[in-house]
């Protein structure tokens, strides 16, 4: 759900964009039905799409806040993405003086990289594109400058946006115009989009493992015991008390990292005089105690099953 329009030349480039997003939740036929409908133009006013999607059941998000647009040294680079089951594809459009490449990437892996040296790129679904070619041919002369190109297609997205749900109204413009040559900028642009895809591979890393991360917190929080046996004492000195964990039981720091598995020690602490060799220590109501007379005791650890 997007409309990018870049012009590269001699000039420089100038890229526009709208900011609209939008996000689905429904059957899939139904949902299929409603884009088929959006996208050939029966559905042009938001207005319509929302209730259009209110009659086939599904539930809509519609934000114009997105920035698809970014300027990255001498460049711009604009991008349009679609989420899949399990990877994010996108399609991205670098451009500086002279030289442009458009690459396709799944994930942070790259499908496809064609360069070019000028003209007038479009992203965008097919029906939002004709307009937008429509428009760009009745408006276009060569002459004009950078900032003039950029209101133009400021105007265009707009026109396009009151025609069509699938693109908004918002709209983001950018003008990069270092001096380059076409070899200077393929190069430039080889250099920067490297490095661009170097930086989407080592964020897809880190979130993988903050997901990771995430998915072991979850679990060991569910693992936590509220209730259950322990252990028994092994050891007594004053009131320090060593516990050896039941076969089911492991003790771990506040990172997950494991200190005792089962049949290991942990330290406790009590104030009781009244602790005997072989005392069984249980959690219950989730309290840790001794099993014969409730007596409380702590310890620096956390307790989960396994």
């Amino acid at each position: 759900m997007s409309l990018i329009i870049a012009y590269v030349g001699k000039k420089g480039c100038v890229m526009a964009s709208d900011k609209r997003k939008i996000g689905y939740f429904g059957d899939k036929e139904n949902l299929k039905k409603l884009e088929d409908e959006l996208y050939s133009g029966k559905i042009t006013a938001d207005e319509d799409f929302l209730k259009r999607a209110k009659e086939l059941g599904i539930s809509i998000k519609i934000t114009d806040d997105a920035s698809k647009l970014k300027i990255i040294g001498n460049t711009i680079r604009g991008e349009v993405s679609t989420k899949g089951t399990f990877e994010t594809r996108r399609r991205r459009i670098y451009g500086t003086t002279s030289g442009y490449q458009i690459i396709e990437l799944l994930g942070s892996d790259t499908q496809s990289r064609k360069a070019g040296k000028n003209g007038v790129i479009i992203f965008g679904n097919d029906y939002a594109k004709r307009m937008a070619e429509t428009f760009i041919k009745r408006e276009w002369k060569s002459s004009q400058s950078l900032r003039y190109i950029g209101e133009i297609f400021q105007g265009i997205i707009e026109d396009v946006a009151s025609k069509t749900p699938t693109v908004g109204k918002k709209v983001d413009v950018m003008i990069q115009h270092p001096e380059f040559n076409e070899r200077e900028a393929q190069k430039h642009l080889d250099i920067t989009i490297d490095h661009d895809i170097k930086v989407l591979t080592k964020f897809r890393q880190e979130l993988t493992e903050q997901i990771v991360q995430q998915q072991i917190e979850i679990d060991m929080v569910n693992k936590i015991m509220n209730e259950g046996t322990v252990g028994k004492v092994v050891n007594i000195d004053d009131n320090m008390l060593f516990v050896q964990l039941d076969k089911k039981v492991q003790a771990v720091d506040e990172n997950w990292k494991q200190l005792a598995g089962p049949g290991q020690n942990v330290l406790m602490f009590t104030e009781s005089d009244n602790v005997k060799i072989g005392d069984k220590v249980v959690i219950e109501n989730e309290d840790l105690c001794l099993k014969k007379d409730k007596s409380s005791l702590k310890c620096d650890v956390i307790l989960c099953s396994l």
